[in-house]
């Protein structure tokens, strides 16, 4: 048997932390003397508490370290360790891209953004639509694009979607997404919508959407400079994204402002059909 400072000196862990991992109940020691409440651990302990110092030092949850120490079962203790370790590259990825945003943001000359003027006449899409809360967007975007591309056999362009003005300001409303088709169907979900004409500002944000606030920031600050914007859903074509590759650097995606230009156009504005 071990005594504490033995066992600490050997494990490179304080006594603090050992009496702190046996209150939770992560390292119990092989025995504790009834008299005098010393701990004692054994040699064969000593690879237990380096890996949960490790799974620690890696914010595994107490709950989670108690299952993966107590599991007899390798393949479970490494599915464990696995998903958590998803957990933690998804949020570094948060992290990264939260990054990058306040470069972007922080620019003492941040790069011009081109911005066309764009007239699109109505059209006739199949569409799935619903009310959705800001934070199950990406969640319901995938399930209704999965129904779309099973049941338009033959779309036309890019996808794109509608976003009411409520999602953002209130954090729920009405959303819209669609494919071109040349006969929409009407199966389950999907269903022929009519979408209005409109005038838009334009600009194509580069690269992932975890920034993509900063490119909108930027178009509503070209629209509040050059054209009077007006009530109506913005809205988004992806002309390349998650669906089309696994490069997020090499997505594109339209963001249409809903405008309406005061005087004459600009000769060197452009007026055509969304892609």
């Amino acid at each position: 048997m071990l005594a504490i400072g033995e066992f600490s000196r050997f494990t490179h862990l304080s006594v603090r932390t050992l009496r702190r991992y046996h209150d939770a109940g992560l390292l119990v020691p092989a025995e504790v003397d009834t008299a005098t409440g010393y701990r004692y651990y054994s040699a064969e302990q000593i690879p237990t508490a380096q890996v949960i110092h490790r799974l620690r030092e890696l914010d595994v949850p107490l709950a989670d370290v108690r299952e993966i120490v107590g599991s007899a079962d390798p393949d479970d203790r490494a599915s464990l360790v696995a998903d958590h370790l998803g957990r933690l590259e998804a949020e570094l990825d948060r992290t990264r891209a939260a990054v990058a945003s306040l470069r972007r943001l922080l620019a003492p000359e941040p790069a011009s953004l081109d911005v066309e003027l764009r007239v699109v006449p109505a059209m006739t899409v199949a569409a799935v639509e619903d009310d959705v809360a800001l934070d199950d967007v990406l969640g319901w975007y995938a399930g209704a694009m999965a129904e779309l591309d099973a049941v338009v056999a033959e779309p036309v362009g890019a996808p794109g979607g509608l976003y009411d003005n409520a999602l953002f300001e209130d954090g729920r409303g009405h959303l819209l997404v669609y494919r071109q088709a040349t006969e929409p169907p009407h199966v389950g979900r999907v269903r022929p919508a009519t979408l209005p004409a409109v005038e838009l500002a334009v600009a194509v944000h580069r690269g992932a959407h975890d920034d993509i606030e900063v490119t909108y920031g930027e178009l509503g600050t070209w629209v509040v400079d050059n054209a009077l914007a007006v009530a109506g859903p913005v809205r988004e074509v992806y002309l390349v994204g998650p669906r089309d590759t696994a490069d997020a650097s090499a997505w594109r995606t339209e963001i249409g402002w809903p405008v309406f230009r005061v005087g004459s156009p600009d000769p060197t504005d452009r007026t055509s059909h969304p892609v």
